[in-house]
């Protein structure tokens, strides 16, 4: 089974992302971007789920710091803000790919599809 890193602070949508995947996946739950950091590099999952707004070290600075370990490790950046140029500021950053909360399911599914088979 294909382990997935939460990166997210907000008790609701790690429960959100915890009752849509861990039927077909492992989860590991990070609170904030220094947890998320270490826990990458620690557990080396397969794939992470990225808040943008964390405390202690931000999604972006996270993925700049996971990004010197591992280059081609899937991140997916996740974020309530959708305004234009958030997602070229992600994938500037290192991001993968960048999806807006609310998480739409499917949209979900089909990137972790695509970068997990």
């Amino acid at each position: 089974m294909k382990t997935i890193l939460i990166v997210e602070d907000v008790e609701l949508n790690i429960d959100l992302l915890t009752q849509l995947l861990e039927d077909d996946y492992t989860l590991l739950v990070a609170k904030d971007g220094a947890q998320g950091v270490a826990s990458a590099l620690e557990y080396k999952p397969d794939l992470i789920l990225m808040d943008i707004s964390l405390p202690v070290m931000d999604g972006y600075d996270a993925t700049r710091n996971i990004r010197k370990s591992f280059q081609n490790l899937p991140i997916i950046g996740v974020s309530a803000h959708a305004m234009q140029g958030d997602s070229d500021k992600a994938r500037q950053a290192g991001f993968t790919d960048y999806l807006t909360k609310p998480v739409d399911e499917n949209l979900l599914f089909k990137m972790l599809e695509g970068y997990l088979g």
